[in-house]
């Protein structure tokens, strides 16, 4: 049963970290997109802010997926 448990809790923690890595990215996108300086200036803020968040997302995924096989 621990192990179940184990396993939910990785796919629980998986789904609600990827709802808050979507909704910062938001946050984060709309807030650049607001300032006034024109587009090509913005361009980079989203494109780092995008990597940043999605890259720790991946890494994230990548040990909670390490962790599942390890209590399989």
């Amino acid at each position: 049963m621990k192990k179940e448990s184990t396993l939910s809790l990785i796919r629980w923690t998986k789904r609600l970290l990827g709802l808050i890595a979507f909704l910062v990215w938001g946050y984060v996108i709309i807030s650049i997109s607001q300032s006034p300086a024109p587009f090509i200036e913005q361009a980079p803020y989203c494109m780092g802010s995008t990597m940043l968040i999605f890259g720790l997302l991946t890494a994230v995924y990548k040990g909670l997926d390490h962790w599942s096989l390890q209590n399989k």
